[in-house]
């Protein structure tokens, strides 16, 4: 019989004592699509396919069209894929400029600011790790494998694990590459209904994104508040220190002993998953900042993006925090939106759609399985 996790376990996700006033009713679901910029689309389509990752949608634009939409001189074939029947979020947009500005923040160490993470949920986290493995030492692809490793994050673990009384956590990976960054999960005792969905079409038995972490530079509580202000997302804590110590950002960060970061996540009211979190070395450490190469037409993930049925209310709120949207025009798929760059360095096409085939799930529940 599945039950209910205990309830502290939720608090420790949420942190719902530190959400404030409730934000705008912005109808924002989670991250729509990681917007990435490719220098061999037929090669990425590839790449993806064996991650579940299918063609629903392309588009091209003139190097003329690109300019207005993107501010890129530059032709540009774009491709929108989609993991299964998952339309509310957790999708991937690839964006192959005919001349990039450049390679993007590349291959760089985890902590770099402009670093940016897309996660998924995975059947066997260590099929991955050889998958990658070979990646590396086999095919001489450059790739930094963190992990797995085994972490408790909810404290949801009773007692003394046995066979009988198993314990409840999660193993994750991180795989840093020259244009994408992979992070992995397997949960172990718990699911979360909408967080994760894995089809018999992924190869390699991964899901669609379910959450996005940014290294960023500066104050987490001033250079994030837009996304609450001005997107209608609720912050799940107010800025934390977590490190070396927590087994998870030890591995995944390849943290030192004594290193440490600032912490700082965002859910949308609409969606349990496409969830953000941020990290910052304010005041902590010093790291290599390539921030300036996250910009539209760079190699590498390089935007994001969010959809909204109420697109005119969204930016009125970005020009009233000034923020600078752009005009509202159509996108290469013929969709109203806009661009705005954030003070935490990211940039964000937000895209006007009055609803998802997919019903997203937006009350959240850990809920044991007997596995």
């Amino acid at each position: 019989m599945r039950k209910m996790l205990p309830f502290f376990s939720i608090i420790l996700l949420f942190g719902w004592q530190s959400v404030a006033a409730d934000p705008p009713d912005t109808g924002i679901s989670g991250v729509y699509e990681v917007m990435v910029g490719v220098a061999d689309a037929e090669q990425a389509l590839e790449y993806f396919k064996e991650f579940g990752f299918t063609p629903v949608a392309s588009a091209e634009l003139t190097a003329a069209q690109a300019a207005q939409r993107y501010g890129v001189k530059s032709a540009l074939r774009s491709w929108r894929l989609q993991n299964g029947t998952v339309d509310a979020h957790g999708l991937l947009r690839l964006l192959q400029w005919a001349n990039p500005l450049g390679p993007g923040v590349g291959f760089a160490p985890p902590e770099t600011v402009g670093t940016r993470m897309a996660v998924m949920r995975t059947r066997d986290i260590h099929r991955l790790a050889d998958v990658f493995a070979d990646l590396r030492d086999g095919a001489g692809e450059p790739l930094l494998l963190a992990g797995p490793v085994y972490d408790d994050l909810y404290n949801a673990t009773e007692g003394v694990p046995s066979i009988v009384n198993r314990r409840v956590g999660v193993r994750e990976m991180a795989v840093y590459g020259r244009w994408f960054n992979h992070v992995f999960f397997q949960r172990y005792g718990y699911t979360i209904p909408g967080y994760g969905v894995i089809g018999e079409h992924a190869p390699l038995g991964t899901s669609e994104f379910t959450h996005h972490d940014f290294v960023v530079a500066g104050d987490l509580a001033e250079v994030t508040a837009y996304y609450e202000t001005v997107f209608g997302l609720l912050p799940e804590n107010d800025p934390v220190i977590d490190g070396a110590w927590q087994a998870g950002p030890q591995a995944i960060f390849q943290m030192e002993p004594g290193r440490s970061h600032w912490y700082r996540g965002f859910v949308s009211p609409n969606n349990v998953s496409g969830k953000l979190k941020f990290f910052s070395l304010e005041g902590l450490h010093t790291a290599d900042d390539r921030s300036a190469r996250q910009r539209p037409g760079e190699l590498g993930i390089t935007l994001h993006s969010l959809w909204t049925p109420r697109l005119g209310q969204v930016h009125r709120l970005a020009e009233a925090a000034g923020l600078n949207p752009s005009p509202q025009q159509p996108n290469e798929f013929d969709e109203l939106s806009f661009l705005l760059r954030g003070p935490d360095g990211a940039s964000w096409q937000i895209i006007e759609r009055q609803q998802s085939r997919w019903q997203p799930v937006s009350q959240f529940q850990l809920l044991d399985v007997q596995n």
